[in-house]
């Protein structure tokens, strides 16, 4: 992108709270020119369009943009469509501010499910002990190994939490050719080293999109790799693990116990909200899932808008300074 030497337009169709709207613009390099639904300005001379679901007439009337930013993690079918058969000019970048939020929710599910917290719990508001005099089913994970699947910028963040409990860490990354060591007790492998890291592993954690190629990755197969008593949390995609395979895996014991915040059937109706079952196997009657509603990116709405305009300004300002912006979406891979 070349560096400007005008004022260098950007759109946001919609609407922005106060607080994000403050956040942003004062972060902002000097040189951008921010327009904010303003009549008349989807046919304007802006060069970056934010927007999760642009509309066709925004990318055609403007022969001087140069890329959409979505303001979020992944991109819509819709739009990935539309820009790779349409507009293959313009570059597609999102943005990964609950990254950290996500390997959060990742660990948190790790933790709960080793250490079985959610079925003593729910034992303990019954006014049961009799967790406290059996035979602990948790796993120590200091000193154990931890594969993560998925090196990006989720990923990362996990794999130093994971570090953090002195754990060692094994990864897959799709661009990885061969074995790199970054840090040290961090080793990331190619993905098709898959079938001799998993029995390895004494923790799984999912933390890829969902592709062709990542569709069904662990099925039966790949969870018998796994050593017995294994513990997997996903904060990817529901299928990227087969849930029949994943079902009985923690049915026969094999399995530990999973921590899942991605799932295999979501409502689609406000009302039906209160009555999807998030997959097609009993998992809410097993003792050794703990489950969460796809919420792992969530944080309270001020600081989630805060993190979000941080990251977008981070992205703008990178672009005003004729420098390529980050976070690039490759749309024949989908992310």
């Amino acid at each position: 992108m070349p560096v400007p030497t005008d004022p260098f337009h950007i759109h946001i169709p919609g609407s922005l709270s106060d607080h994000a709207r403050s956040v942003l613009t004062a972060a902002l390099d000097p040189s951008i020119v921010l327009g904010l639904n303003e009549p008349g300005a989807d046919a304007g001379q802006y060069r970056i369009l934010v927007s999760g679901r642009p509309k066709r007439e925004q990318l055609e009337a403007n022969p001087d943009l140069q890329a959409v930013i979505v303001p979020f993690a992944g991109v819509p079918p819709e739009t990935r469509t539309l820009v790779e058969e349409d507009f293959p000019h313009l570059t597609v970048h999102n943005l990964h501010h609950n990254a950290d939020a996500t390997a959060e929710m990742a660990f948190a599910l790790l933790l709960a499910a080793a250490k079985f917290i959610v079925h003593d719990d729910r034992a303990l508001r019954r006014h049961d002990w009799t967790p406290r005099y059996e035979s602990s089913r948790s796993l120590g994970l200091a000193g154990k190994t931890a594969l993560v699947l998925g090196y990006g910028a989720i990923g990362q963040r996990v794999a130093r939490m994971c570090r953090g409990m002195d754990m060692q860490v094994l990864a897959t990354k799709r661009t990885a050719t061969q074995v790199e060591s970054p840090a040290e007790g961090i080793h990331i492998h190619p993905p098709q080293d898959l079938p001799a890291l998993l029995p390895q592993a004494d923790a799984v954690i999912v933390c890829l999109p969902q592709t062709p190629e990542t569709t069904g990755l662990l099925g039966e197969a790949e969870l018998a790799l796994l050593p017995k008593g294994a513990v997997l949390a996903n904060i990817g995609r529901g299928p990227i693990v087969d849930q029949a395979a994943l079902y009985a895996a923690l049915a026969s014991g094999h399995l530990r116990a999973a921590g899942l915040d991605v799932w295999y059937n979501y409502p689609e109706t406000e009302e039906s909200r209160t009555h999807t079952p998030p997959a097609d196997f009993p998992f809410h009657e097993l003792d050794n899932v703990v489950m969460t509603p796809h919420r792992g990116g969530a944080l309270e709405e001020i600081e989630t808008e805060t993190l979000r305009m941080q990251a977008l300004a981070v992205l703008l300002n990178t672009a005003a300074q004729g420098s390529p912006m980050p976070n690039r979406v490759d749309l024949g891979l989908g992310y």
